[in-house]
């Protein structure tokens, strides 16, 4: 005989109930032997078990109770689509065996129709009050909770939803017992109840569909054609026939050739994403890893499909050193980046994301990205009418998590059953070519005119437009309710019962749940569970960092507004807590970015408002000045004024060195040379060069030359140059001495005429024809970078061949010259290019064209390059020459305007910096870095790019106190380089290196 007390009947009863063998057939089972059970609390009688069937072990044990337990299943009413419940018939059929009395909630939306739930031994009954357990799939409206009840669903509160602490209250208020599906873990925190699978399918089924409108969108008919939405099929088998026709066309080579490839890209290891390869193993498929995807993306077989499965260590990196370590990510993953943008997306034609997102961990795609995965690439395969190639490799984003705001940055809505796909305009961040009341909408993701539940009224779903086709349902799962049912219930079966002897109205701790059930519990007796108290804290903390955002919000004044303002505004705009304001004396320029940002536009003239100047900085608490280097001082004066920290991508200059001991004195920080060059060339160098000292190598040698270019099929001019900004600092470049260091001796440019003779032809990028010439003093480097063993030291710029020449011209005929011209000055009469040739070369005004050419000729030596240039230029016509200060400022307003870029032209730009490296064994290694990058048509340019972004992110490590450094400095410490070059990874600027070792 066997004796147990009450606790101990039910762990052992429910551990026979879990047996599979149970669940199938519970009647069924004896239990052999005598088993005498001694119940203390009044109102229980002994009872005396012989042979007793088990399927009837529950009913007897109640006989004795005031009451026999009850359960119910709550319709689901919050949803339209949501077809689904917690169990099918065949589970209520084993509950009601066990002499459990089941409540079916009436409902003709639920897939399962209410007679097989009926035929089960259910109960149809509008009035579920008599229950004790109340169970459902989503959460119940809050006037329809019921007192003192055991309620099972998913109440997606865990992470303190803001959407859900409604419900949550309530729940507390009503002193119900919460069980949340998805924390019923076992004891490797591994979920046991989910529908995951099934969102997996159905969402591989949908983006399927999808892929086959948005494909015909852009002009090709595919096999995907003929698959349709998951829920449009009885059940998947229906669906997976389908998917099968598909791939068998794909492998009869009827995809269009002109598409190239397609790629799909699988994210996480669970069963989310498990149920999405199950669908995409029925197409003709072959998996690759995803150092392969780039490969295939070009040059694969057709007659397939390619996959890869991502985990964390193909694309997460520590920002310091660029190595994964899981257990150093587990404990802090805001340490890493995600290089899915540079390594992965590129290269990928569809990506299903089945992995959820934490607020300290890396995004995967941010805004930005899209921008650049959006600009036209080139493909390998030539399109023609009527079979155009794709405008951009990423066709469209399945995100099965539906974590908006999430790992995909730019998710920010959830699409739906009946409107499942829109089109995200990642150069206006836009979902557009939707219809509401006949009347085009095109919906911002920041700042909506029109509501998003009106964009879900409309008629018909978009895959039209420009962009990326997003799909994002948030129940994937209701799209094939009866095997999604079926599959949940066959998991939480086992755990009914326990959950159906749950007492609401007793304290949780006296009652007798398996470890699973217990740590599912969000809320009893009127409290949180105190493994869930901290969501108290976390709703505490938001509201209290909401609260201080609006007093503390950190503030950064922007001064200028070219070409490099705009992707410095755009990455301190990721942070919400950062407020901008911008200052400008160019109205339309700061009225634009206001439209894109959310900006404090301040129109003013810097240099002229001193007073309006140091008002402003005074309410900072940082500044970046990305204007002219000749005001930067102006700016710093302000800043030690008012103890404001500052940064900027121009050179430290002299004037600004004066005031070094002023900054130390005030106690800030100013770092200058923050963009490409001066900026990355330093950090690259840097990191060469500790890199080599680390391991007791010496640098002997160090030439770095960079330039900004037009792409090479945009430099049909002159000057083989094209301008984003002013010219004038470009011009005066040329005028400036230069000084190196060529072994071990030093060699002096004077600028000028005679700076052309140390131009010099680049035999790298043969392709790109290339020519360098030095820039500046290099040889104080020599010191900075504490490389005094260096006998060659030179760092130098970057043109096309005869971009120097060019130049050369204009110096001999007086054109780059800083000094006043008062024929130029806005009282003086105007003045045409021909009258202010005559003046340069010492003829009358109104001399003929013949003569002033000859003039011109004659000054210039006889080089018919330079003339060209010149009269190519419009410097010989009557266009009226720009009021300005002098000459060379007259000329690069000219410039300005004829040589900037136009619609749907790019820059580039170049760098190769060189290393000679001794190493302690003698031999000597020959390092090169060489950084390319282009500008993107519909985003930023190269230059804009390279030199904002390094400034922004320097910005932002002062603003949150990664750079502690004071004083007047350059990116020259491991503090501030590492980060940063890190960093730039993950915003598509990629620099390669390459190493020979000779004795």
């Amino acid at each position: 005989m066997l004796c147990l007390v009450p606790s101990e009947l039910v762990r052992f009863y429910s551990r026979f109930l879990r047996r599979p063998e149970v669940i199938c057939a519970p009647s069924c089972l004896l239990l052999s032997g005598a088993l005498t059970m001694s119940l203390q609390s009044p109102g229980f009688k002994m009872l005396r078990l012989q042979r007793t069937k088990l399927g009837g072990l529950g009913l007897r044990l109640y006989r004795g109770l005031h009451h026999k337990p009850v359960m119910a299943v709550r319709r689901e009413d919050v949803n339209a689509w949501e077809r689904r419940a917690p169990l099918a018939p065949r589970h209520i059929k084993g509950i009601t065996n066990l002499g459990y009395k089941v409540l079916i909630q009436p409902s003709n939306r639920r897939a399962i129709h209410d007679k097989e739930y009926v035929k089960a031994g259910g109960i149809l009954q509008e009035d579920i009050s008599e229950a004790c357990l109340i169970l459902g799939v989503k959460r119940p409206p809050e006037d329809k909770l019921i007192p003192k009840k055991t309620y099972a669903f998913f109440s997606h509160t865990i992470k303190a939803q803001e959407a859900n602490m409604g419900l949550l209250d309530e729940i507390l208020k009503q002193e119900i017992r919460l069980i949340d599906y998805e924390k019923m873990v076992d004891h490797r925190g591994i979920r046991v109840v989910a529908f995951g699978q099934w969102a997996g399918v159905a969402g591989m089924i949908n983006i399927l569909h999808g892929m086959g409108l948005r494909l015909l969108a852009l002009g090709h008919h595919t096999p995907f054609m003929h698959i349709g939405m998951a829920h449009n099929y009885r059940n998947s088998s229906q669906a997976v026939q389908a998917v099968r026709d598909a791939g068998y066309e794909i492998s009869l080579g009827l995809m269009p050739k002109s598409i190239g490839p397609l790629t799909f890209v699988f994210t996480g290891t669970g069963n989310v994403s498990k149920g999405a390869q199950e669908i995409f193993n029925e197409l003709p498929c072959e998996y690759v890893e995803p150092h392969e995807l780039k490969e295939v993306s070009q040059t694969g077989d057709l007659r397939k499909v390619y996959g890869t499965v991502l985990s964390r260590h193909h694309h997460l990196v520590r920002k310091t050193d660029g190595i994964y370590d899981p257990v150093d990510y587990d404990k802090y993953p805001e340490h890493y980046i995600s290089r899915f943008n540079t390594d992965i997306a590129p290269y990928t034609s569809c990506f299903i994301n089945g992995i959820y997102w934490e607020t300290n961990t890396p995004r995967l795609l941010t805004r930005q990205d899209a921008e650049s995965l959006l600009a036209p690439g080139k493909s390998p395969i030539v399109g023609v009418e009527g079979c155009p190639t794709l405008p951009h490799k990423l066709v469209a984003i399945c995100d099965i998590s539906a974590d908006t705001g999430g790992s995909i940055e730019f998710m920010t809505e959830c699409t739906t059953i009946e409107h499942p796909f829109c089109m995200y305009d990642a150069d206006q961040h836009i979902i557009h070519d939707r219809k509401y009341n006949g009347v085009d909408i095109w919906k911002s993701w920041f700042t909506a005119k029109v509501s998003y539940s009106q964009i879900k009224r409309v008629a018909s779903p978009s895959v039209e437009g420009s962009g990326i086709l997003m799909c994002s349902i948030d129940n994937l799962p209701a799209q094939l309710p009866i095997e999604a049912t079926e599959y949940f219930g066959d998991m939480l079966y086992p755990y009914v019962e326990e959950m159906i002897l749950s007492d609401a109205t007793q304290p949780l701790e006296s009652q007798n749940f398996s470890p699973v059930v217990r740590d599912a519990v969000i809320a009893s007796n009127g409290a949180l569970a105190d493994k869930y108290k901290y969501i108290q804290k976390l709703r505490e903390s938001r509201e209290r960092a909401q609260s201080l955002s609006m007093a503390t919000k950190k503030k950064v004044l922007v001064l200028g507004t070219g070409y490099v303002s705009e992707p410095v505004l755009e990455y301190l705009s990721r942070d919400a807590n950062i407020e901008i304001t911008v200052g400008s004396d160019i109205k339309n320029q700061i009225e634009l970015l206001g439209k894109k940002y959310n900006i404090n536009p301040v129109i003013m003239e810097i240099g002229k408002h001193d007073e309006k100047l140091g008002s402003l900085v005074a309410k900072q608490d940082l500044v970046i000045s990305l204007l002219p280097y000749v005001l930067h001082p102006f700016v710093a004066k302000a800043c030690i004024t008012s103890r404001v920290n500052m940064v900027t991508a121009s050179y430290i200059t002299p004037a600004l060195k004066e005031l070094e001991k002023s900054v130390e004195d005030a106690g800030i920080t100013v770092i200058g040379e923050l963009g490409l060059d001066p900026g990355l060339d330093h950090m690259l160098a840097m990191e060469t060069i500790d890199t080599a000292k680390e391991v007791g190598a010496t640098i002997e040698s160090y030439i770095s030359y960079c330039g900004g270019l037009p792409a090479p099929e945009h430099s049909d001019n002159p000057l083989r140059y094209k301008f984003s900004w002013s010219p004038v600092g470009v011009l005066m470049n040329i005028m400036q001495p230069a000084t190196y260091l060529l072994n071990g001796k030093v060699v002096n440019v004077a600028g000028g005429v005679s700076f052309l003779d140390a131009v010099t032809p680049m035999d790298y990028y043969p392709g790109l024809n290339l020519e360098g010439y030095p820039n500046r003093d290099s040889t104080k480097y020599a010191e900075i970078y504490g490389i005094s063993s260096a006998h060659t030291l030179l760092r130098g710029t970057l043109r096309y061949k005869g971009y120097a020449k060019a130049l050369n011209g204009f110096v001999k005929l007086g054109l780059i010259n800083r000094d006043a011209f008062p024929a130029l000055q806005p009282e003086a009469k105007p003045l045409t290019w021909k009258e202010l040739l005559c003046d340069l070369v010492g003829i009358s005004r109104s001399s003929k064209h013949a003569v002033l050419k000859e003039a011109v000729s004659k000054k210039l030596g006889g080089d018919n390059t330079q003339m060209a240039a010149v009269e190519q230029l419009g410097l010989l016509g009557n266009e009226q020459v720009p009021r300005a200060e002098s000459v060379v400022d007259a000329l690069s307003k000219h410039l300005a305007m004829k040589l900037s870029y136009g619609p749907g032209e790019k820059d580039m730009i170049v760098m190769r910096d060189s290393f000679g490296i001794r190493h302690p064994s003698g031999h000597l290694e020959n390092k090169t870095i060489d950084l390319v990058v282009y500008g993107d048509v519909k985003g930023f340019s190269a230059m804009a790019k390279t030199v904002g972004l390094p400034t922004a992110m320097a910005a932002k490590m002062l603003l949150d106190g990664e750079i502690q450094a004071k004083g007047l400095i350059g990116p020259f410490s491991k503090e501030i380089y590492r980060p940063i070059l890190e960093r730039i990874k993950a915003e598509g600027i990629i620099y390669t290196t390459q190493s020979t070792i000779s004795s």
